[in-house]
């Protein structure tokens, strides 16, 4: 289960010793593409549980090999957004645990120079209001893409949005509490700061790069 600290209230961390040992190995500068893709996405999948705690159900009848009893199914229509590209391994791991969601896509690109995204891609289901929407990247640096896309996502009619990353960084937190104070962000961890060109400290790199084998 995660926690909320005083300093980023819109935030619930992962303490799990699972969770910790895989992003440990994330980390490591040697580990190559294909465990980075696997951890990934095995993260992902973990936190998911945690993050779907709160969605309503509702009561079905269902028969048994023994007998008729009372089950239970999400209510709504889960959405999942990853934010391409590096949202896309994160996309699989909550894939593998509801696999009935449904996957809308995101493109947007950092500029290096304002830190700012650019949109170039956006493929969404019309009835996102259906039901709880998840958006997905692993690494809220300075917030600005999040924030993106939070706003695109509210415009197309989401009313119940939350949010997962693997490494956040203090700033992004920040500034996502300040653009959308309605927002919850599920993170693994909280790193210390980002550098003079944007990068999460220590963070673990570029996230797309190294699942792709692009570095």
């Amino acid at each position: 289960m995660g926690t909320t600290r005083d300093e980023h209230p819109n935030a619930v961390i992962f303490e799990h010793p699972l969770i910790r040992h895989k992003l440990t190995w994330m980390r490591d500068e040697t580990t190559s593409y294909r465990p980075f893709r696997a951890l990934i996405s095995q993260i992902a999948g973990l936190m998911v549980y945690e993050v779907t705690r709160s969605f309503p159900v509702r009561e079905i009848e269902v028969k048994t090999p023994v007998e008729t009893t009372t089950g239970y199914r999400l209510a709504g229509r889960v959405t999942v957004v990853p934010v391409l590209r590096a949202g896309l391994g994160m996309a699989e791991g909550i894939l593998e645990v509801m696999p009935e969601a449904r996957v809308g896509h995101l493109g947007m690109a950092r500029n290096e120079e304002t830190l700012e995204p650019a949109l170039y891609l956006k493929k969404l289901p019309a009835d996102l209001n259906a039901g709880p929407v998840i958006l997905v990247d692993p690494m809220l640096a300075t917030g600005g893409s999040a924030s993106g896309a939070a706003t695109l996502l509210k415009a197309a009619g989401v009313n119940d949005l939350r949010m997962i990353c693997l490494v956040a960084a203090p700033e992004g937190l920040k500034r996502m509490q300040q653009d959308h104070p309605d927002l919850t962000i599920y993170a693994a961890c909280v790193d210390r700061q980002l550098d003079e060109r944007g990068y999460i400290c220590p963070g673990l790199g570029d996230a797309g790069d190294r699942m792709y084998g692009t570095v």
